[in-house]
């Protein structure tokens, strides 16, 4: 019987695995290192442009959403190119689908800071 790990020590190991993920993520996928730079650019000038507290992490969170959603996407593509390599409308489908997540949260970041911007300078 396989020992689970418990309490602090799963915990460390969690955070091992996530890094792990973090660093596979930045050093395979192109796109990952791109919204991550590009959300770099973008925390100082959230501080600049949001009036309140929740102006700036409205600003912040829909920024971290594309990164959770690109990390979501890059997991769904390696899975699926790991079980087949040759096409198939479902494996096909699934990666549209994923890529089509990503697209949404870069639209809904086009949304909010153009509110934002909108609200602050009119």
């Amino acid at each position: 019987m396989v020992q689970k790990n418990k309490g602090l020590d799963r915990i460390v190991k969690a955070c091992g695995y996530s890094l792990a993920g973090l660093k596979a993520a930045w050093k395979e996928e192109a796109a990952f290192r791109q919204e991550s730079l590009l959300m770099l650019v973008m925390l100082p000038c959230a501080f600049w442009l949001g009036r309140s507290l929740l102006e700036e992490l409205l600003l912040i969170a829909v920024c971290v959403l594309v990164i959770i959603v690109e990390l979501i996407n890059s997991a769904i593509e390696a899975v699926v190119d790991r079980v087949s390599g040759e096409h198939h409308v479902l494996s096909g489908r699934a990666k549209d689908m994923g890529s089509a997540a990503v697209f949404i949260s870069v639209l809904l970041v086009i949304f909010v800071w153009l509110g934002v911007v909108c609200d602050r300078l009119f």
